[in-house]
């Protein structure tokens, strides 16, 4: 399966510290309703940062980790290991959110920072995949990144971190890249503690793109009722 993040993966850990902070408190409040007795999935898991607040907001359960990029495994992977009861109930699953073998039944899933990887068809085809599968009153999480269209997006700074003595910044940029889709360029330096450069990487990635009012209407096609928390995050349960 092809890697999207094979050159970019060693920086986002790193560099989405202050963006999951944010996220933590909405994503946790959408997670009412989760249930101990059948599995949480989190699609697109990535480091793990998500796996973790999972394994918070729901004591008990077991957690199936999916992640199609080997390079943020080995993230995921370092991340579990060293926590002994993550490691006793996450399995980490190499797949992509569309081709992965979903349980009977499960307890919440949640799907942040990933929706844009997946095509239209694909897309309506997993939430319907959950919405026969999530138990009555659990949620499913979602979020959507900009832009809602497939619109140029000049190039921003979206963090710096510190550590030691280098900087680790990330900016990127978009171009449309045909209806509904764009294509996203990061850009990722390191700087000495004089704001030299002492090494950049550059990916680029294709995006799909939708509004929320958009994704409110997959979601309800698909058997689900929404709501709108802070920062975007949408939590789903059967109708």
């Amino acid at each position: 399966m092809l890697d999207h993040y094979q050159d970019s993966g060693e920086f986002l850990d790193l560099l989405s510290v202050d963006a999951w902070r944010a996220l933590r408190a909405p994503v946790r409040q959408a997670l009412t309703g989760a249930r101990a007795d059948a599995p949480a999935v989190d699609l697109g898991a990535g480091s793990g940062r998500g796996v973790q607040i999972l394994a918070e907001s729901v004591p008990g359960c077991d957690i199936i980790a999916v992640e199609p990029s080997p390079v943020q495994r080995a993230a995921l992977h370092a991340r579990i290991v060293d926590d002994p009861d993550l490691a006793s109930r996450t399995s980490v699953v190499a797949a992509t959110a569309e081709q992965v073998d979903l349980p009977e039944t499960i307890g919440a899933a949640l799907a942040i920072n990933m929706i844009g990887h997946l095509s239209v068809a694909d897309r309506r085809m997993l939430w319907q995949r959950l919405a026969i599968r999530l138990r009555a009153g659990t949620p499913l999480v979602v979020n959507l990144q900009p832009p809602s269209e497939a619109v140029a997006v000049g190039e921003a700074e979206f963090t710096t971190v510190r550590v030691g003595r280098l900087r680790y910044r990330g900016s990127g940029s978009a171009q449309p890249a045909g209806p509904g889709q764009v294509t996203w360029r990061m850009r990722y330096q390191v700087l000495d503690d004089e704001d030299q450069p002492v090494r950049e990487v550059s990916a680029e990635y294709p995006w799909q793109v939708m509004s929320q009012a958009e994704l409110l209407d997959e979601l309800s096609a698909a058997g689900f009722t929404t709501e709108v928390g802070q920062l975007g995050i949408v939590r789903a349960v059967r109708a």
